[in-house]
């Protein structure tokens, strides 16, 4: 507002200066009066043109028509229309850039016919009219392309913005899934190796004076479920040191589908007897099939012995297909609470079933799990060879 009011009142007095020059000439059209008066109002059209462009094109025009019906001719002053075309072309309305351009190829031709030069003839008044139109044309020209570079570089900054958002959402959906993946295998290590020490513990409370060999041999399991719980946590936690030096060896690899005998095996020596047979030609599987179904068999053999009862029973089926590979895991206890399956398992204020929902999803796979018709429970799987999409 006050760089544009400075070049008013500069443009104000350069006219005022070559009005007063001129007053009188014979060539000259109007009263000083009047020139002053029109240059006052284009003056106050080059000091608002950024706040009011629409409004002060049309006092330029107005003034503009005045000045032909009044005969007053053109001073320095009606430079400002110049000015007023280029910001409605730059920041204007559509209609008022429209408006501003079909004015000033008017206004030269209109000035030209209203006050043609002498000793010219009609080849020279159109020439003339034609060499005043193009300052207004290109004072246009100018301005849309201002508006054009502008929209440009907003579109840019919306884009920018936009992809910036993008990535955020990206790096939380990622991180929540990473969240999501260490939650489960921290539930699946803790929930299984915490459940088996538990028992053993309690078995070897109830014989440590009757059968002191028993319980020591209690005791010894507890120790070695516990290591490999915490070796199975270390390897789990170096996901979050990814790129920092690890001292003290290697982590254990992930658990694979030629581990689950052992699994079963460790199910067995903790007191629960497990029936496990392998159907089909065992063959290399991809790891993350091979981990999912450690898992699933981790985790359905975890719900026996915490929901199953002191007596029950469980078994494991794992049968190769050609495209796949099939999980089945029953037990003849008295299988969990209904409302622990209902809406995907919250099993001990945790996340079993869910979390078996979630790692066969992760692969393609299906799951069905629910109370046998005979009692107990039973847990099927299938496991696609190929990628999920």
């Amino acid at each position: 507002m006050w760089v544009d009011g400075f070049w008013a009142l500069f443009l104000f007095g350069i006219s005022g200066v070559s009005v007063s020059n001129i007053n009188g000439a014979p060539d000259r059209h109007g009263s000083f009066a009047g020139a002053m008066a029109v240059s006052a109002v284009l003056a106050v059209v080059v000091a608002l043109r950024r706040r009011l462009p629409e409004k002060m094109l049309v006092l330029a025009a107005a003034t503009g028509v005045a000045q032909l019906v009044l005969n007053i001719e053109t001073t320095v002053a009606n430079f400002a229309m110049l000015v007023i075309i280029y910001t409605v072309a730059a920041v204007g309305a559509r209609w008022a850039s429209r408006f501003a351009l079909v004015g000033g190829l008017c206004a030269a031709a209109l000035a030209q016919v209203r006050w043609p030069q002498q000793h010219s003839g009609v080849g020279g008044d159109i020439a003339i009219a034609v060499f005043q139109t193009v300052p207004f044309a290109l004072a246009w020209v100018l301005g849309d392309s201002m508006r054009t570079r502008r929209a440009y570089f907003a579109q840019l900054e919306e884009r920018a913005a936009r992809l910036e958002k993008e990535r955020e959402a990206q790096s939380k959906v990622a991180v929540a899934a990473e969240r999501a993946r260490i939650a489960r295998e921290l539930h699946d290590v803790v929930a299984h190796n915490v459940s088996v020490m538990v028992v053993q513990a309690d078995g070897a409370a109830y014989v440590l004076d009757a059968a002191p060999e028993q319980a020591k041999k209690a005791l010894e399991t507890i120790s070695s479920t516990g290591r490999q719980a915490l070796a199975e946590m270390r390897r789990l936690l170096g996901v979050l040191r990814t790129g920092e030096h690890q001292e003290g060896g290697e982590y254990v690899p992930q658990p694979d589908v030629e581990q689950i005998e052992d699994l079963v095996e460790q199910c067995r020596g903790s007191g629960l007897p497990v029936d496990f047979r392998v159907e089909g030609t065992p063959r290399p599987l991809p790891s993350g099939v091979e981990l999912t179904a450690y898992r699933i068999v981790q985790e359905a053999l975890t719900n026996t012995r915490k929901h199953g009862g002191p007596n029950a029973g469980a078994s494991v089926r794992l049968v190769y297909f050609d495209d796949g590979l099939g999980l089945l895991v029953e037990d003849d206890g008295k299988g969990a609470p209904h409302e622990l399956y209902e809406e995907g398992g919250a099993d001990g204020r945790g996340h079993g079933l869910i979390g078996m929902r979630e790692r066969i999803g992760m692969v393609g796979g299906t799951l069905d799990a629910g109370p046998r018709p005979g009692g107990g429970f039973r847990i099927s799987a299938l496991l696609p060879l190929k990628p999920a999409h």
